[in-house]
């Protein structure tokens, strides 16, 4: 028997070996990620349901000032990163559970990241478009 073929000697445990792990070996880092961008959007909820009940009935103008205010703005934004950030991780883990085809597995993902990114820049870009006055 070689040195090869002899099993690996590890101190720790076989349940420390797979603590922390998930069914996609990454760990609990989209858990906790998904969790925070959850808290984040129930905060911002409310600020952003008054802002839209604020602009029901106006015209595209009194709209336009409205959503054009810095801190309307902030928080606007606030809000499309962490709903943006929240779809992306939780498609992502539909797609790592359901998905087994690896290489449609891995295109999946990958449009995954473009589309939630997309929207985030359009959503951002709208933003700023009228807060800029532009």
């Amino acid at each position: 028997m070689s040195a090869s073929d002899t099993p690996k000697r590890s101190m720790r445990t076989p349940l420390g070996r797979v603590r922390n792990l998930g069914a996609a070996h990454s760990g609990t880092s989209d858990f906790w990620r998904q969790r925070l961008t959850a808290v984040a959007m129930t905060l911002l909820m409310i600020p952003v349901l008054v802002i839209i009940m604020m602009t029901l009935g106006r015209n595209q103008a009194g709209a336009k000032q409205i959503l054009g205010s810095l801190p309307i703005a902030v928080i606007m934004m606030l809000f499309i990163v962490a709903s943006a950030w929240h779809m992306k991780i939780g498609m992502q883990v539909v797609i790592e559970d359901y998905v087994h085809n690896e290489k449609l597995k891995l295109t999946a993902i990958m449009l995954n990241n473009f589309f939630s990114i997309a929207v985030a820049l359009a959503s951002i870009y709208a933003i700023l478009q009228l807060s800029s006055g532009v």
